[in-house]
């Protein structure tokens, strides 16, 4: 699909979203009326449509504010100013995080040590497993908020046509690829935002490429078997929650930025939401992710080629068995599974 010029995306699509909003806010209790009659019967786990539509308010109020404060660094000569606006993403994520913390009952439990409080200020390379509703998002929020790190990540260019994402991100480091460019172009973006990064930055990357599914997995392993990567093809059999890394945007970022530290980050909870059907079909009552992050300084990094991938699987291995480990806990509330009492 061709992206609309990006005059065109800021005098039509960004006003758009704000009448949107208004007229969400205007209709709110009829929406409300609507969401509680489609709920009747359904037991309180499945009474999903009040919550989408009071987060779906939440959320384009939001987006609404934020593209009113642009409008207004815009006019008042700051729209290059990159702290007011990472402010601004902070201010925002803030806000959705904790809409869906009230809303969808979300808890986030992260393991292990901070990424950056416990160590001399470095760039960091975040490799992060992609799976789930929003994992980016709270990724970005944790980063910015917990560690304030200023992150950067290479996004598809579709999404601009979310105005929000569009005004701000555009105004700070980060790279929106066409779909049609291909892993080349990818790997030349992270290259060039790995290359200017200072102490306090971070660049996200999700080696996987794509969010996890069972199906996604074996195309993956069928890819890298007709490529005779006969060793990577074994090692991802092996792996049963995550997609296999594709090393060429993290090696690529590593070589560009040597002395950043590299960050693993291994999630789980919302996995099998894959699609906007899943979420809204089995969205649980109450939301909870775990998350766990490890750090590894720049001088324990490997250089070559070989030595980078096998380190990468090494480590995403890693990022599977702790999957694997957490998903055999039993859930509070719950016995534990046969053999564990």
């Amino acid at each position: 699909m061709l992206l609309p010029p990006r005059i065109l995306r800021r005098v039509v699509l960004a006003p758009l979203i704000v009448l949107v909003t208004v007229a969400m806010l205007v209709t709110l209790p009829l929406w409300l009326v609507v969401a509680a009659v489609a709920s009747l019967g359904l037991p309180p786990p499945q009474r999903r449509a009040p919550r989408f539509v009071w987060f779906g308010v939440a959320w384009l109020t939001l987006e609404s504010l934020v593209l009113i404060a642009c409008l207004w660094l815009w006019v008042a000569g700051g729209a290059r100013r990159q702290e007011r606006h990472y402010a601004l993403v902070g201010w925002f994520l803030s806000r959705v995080y904790g809409a869906a913390v009230r809303i969808f009952r979300l808890t986030v439990d992260v393991e292990g040590p901070p990424c950056a409080d416990d160590a001399p200020p470095r760039p960091l390379i975040v490799l992060s497993r992609h799976a789930g509703p929003g994992d980016s998002f709270l990724l970005i929020h944790r980063l910015l908020i917990a560690h304030g790190r200023r992150p950067r990540i290479v996004m598809k260019a579709a999404l601009q046509y979310d105005p929000t994402l569009d005004v701000v991100v555009n105004r700070l480091p980060n790279a929106f690829v066409p779909r049609r460019s291909g892993r080349r172009r990818i790997v030349q973006e992270i290259r060039r935002l790995a290359a200017t990064m200072g102490d306090r930055d971070a660049l996200v990357i999700f080696p996987e490429g794509a969010n996890f599914s069972p199906r996604r997995r074996q195309v993956a392993i069928r890819r890298l078997a007709a490529k005779g990567l006969a060793e990577e093809a074994a090692r991802a059999r092996r792996m049963e929650h995550v997609l296999p890394p594709r090393p060429n945007g993290a090696l690529a970022a590593i070589a560009a930025c040597p002395g950043a530290d590299v960050v693993f980050v291994a999630h789980t909870g919302l996995d099998d939401l894959v699609t906007l059907g899943d979420v809204w079909r089995r969205l649980p009552y109450t939301a909870r992710i775990s998350a766990t992050w490890w750090r590894v300084p720049a001088a324990e990094v490997p250089r070559g080629r070989e030595e980078g991938v096998r380190w990468l699987y090494d480590n995403w291995e890693r990022v599977d068995a702790w999957i694997s480990e957490r998903r055999e806990l039993p859930v509070e509330g719950t016995a534990p599974p046969a053999g564990r009492r």
